[in-house]
């Protein structure tokens, strides 16, 4: 239904919006805060600023989030279909900067 309508096919490969994909991955509580994290350049995709929430994603794209504590580093793995539970959004993307997180201390010590 409308899920199918923002999947937009371009050349073989799905992509979809990155407000509605933010949504459905759990970062934010409503697609309009979504929209509005995109808007105020608080997301980059694959290194490039996002500055409409149009602008669309694809699996293997790497987004950077910048929330108010943290700074989220994901690799889009699937596109949603709704926002489900936090096992189903943990599908969709997976979390590279925690991965750098852990091995900095180890190396260090």
């Amino acid at each position: 239904m409308n899920a199918d309508r923002d999947r937009q096919p371009t050349g073989g490969e799905e992509r979809q919006r990155i407000d509605k994909w933010l949504f459905f991955a759990r970062v934010v509580k409503s697609r309009s805060l979504a929209a509005k994290l995109v808007a105020a350049g608080h997301v980059r995709v694959n290194r490039d600023k996002a500055d409409q929430p149009s602008r669309a994603v694809k699996p293997g794209d790497v987004l950077t989030i910048a929330l108010d504590r943290k700074v989220l580093v994901w690799r889009v793995l699937a596109l949603g279909a709704r926002r489900g539970p936090p096992q189903e959004a943990r599908t969709l993307y997976e979390d590279l900067g925690a991965s750098a997180a852990d091995a900095a201390p180890a190396e260090g010590a």
